[in-house]
């Protein structure tokens, strides 16, 4: 759990439930919180400087996503997905993201390639560089974060965001994987090329192979566990 206790400013309390919800959500997405790990209302209270009422409304929220479970004298944790629900989530996500992909290759507006470009370049800085950890999930947020607006589909967008969620709550251990990380930065950056010279087709195919990679060195590191 971070240690440094958060400070909300007066704008930020109106909707102080929904704070609270993409707080403990991001925190479990970026991996803060592991699976398996408590969460503890009572801390996380004291943590976001807020009632227990909103942190419990947030958790409930959660648990109806999957993203913790209650146990039987345990309390609340952090989810873990079965195999064979990751396997289910990353087929789902192939399919519906390669089309997100070739859409934005498609409609990308001058400004959405203007902004690929700029990732294209931190992409190939990063990768000069002999320590770049987590470095690839900065990229990932901001080529979703493009894609999403140049495809210009809402009930898309809508659709991939709970599934992408899960996928970055769930896989971070697929990166301890000698070599995968630095490989994921290659593919995102492959990808973010493809879109940004509207090459559709290979945007597409170059997604199905990146999940796939994903997915592969995901249950490579679950079986060294």
């Amino acid at each position: 759990m971070p240690d440094t206790p958060v400070i909300w400013k007066d704008e930020e309390l109106s909707p102080i439930r929904d704070k609270v919800y993409q707080y403990v959500k991001q925190a479990i997405v970026q991996g803060i919180y592991k699976s398996g790990e408590r969460i503890i209302e009572r801390e996380l209270a004291d943590q976001l400087n807020v009632s227990r009422t909103p942190i419990r409304e947030a958790l409930f929220r959660l648990e109806s996503q999957g993203f913790v479970k209650t146990l039987p004298r345990k309390g609340v944790v952090v989810s873990k997905l079965s195999p064979e629900e990751i396997i289910e989530i990353f087929t789902i996500l192939a399919a519906l993201e390669s089309l997100a992909m070739k859409m934005a290759a498609q409609k990308a507006e001058p400004s959405h390639r203007e902004e690929l470009r700029v990732i294209i370049e931190e992409i190939d800085q990063a990768l000069t560089k002999s320590n770049f950890d987590q470095v690839d999930w900065k990229f990932h947020f901001k080529i979703n974060d493009v894609i999403c607006r140049a495809a210009q589909s809402p009930r898309l967008t809508q659709m991939l965001d709970g599934l992408s969620d899960y996928i970055r709550a769930f896989v971070h251990l697929g990166y301890e994987l000698p070599g995968r990380l630095r490989k994921a930065m290659d593919e995102h950056r492959d990808l973010a090329k493809a879109v940004y010279n509207g090459e559709g087709e290979l945007a597409e195919s170059l997604t199905k192979i990146h999940l796939e990679n994903s997915k592969k060195a995901y249950m490579e590191a679950l079986e060294r566990e």
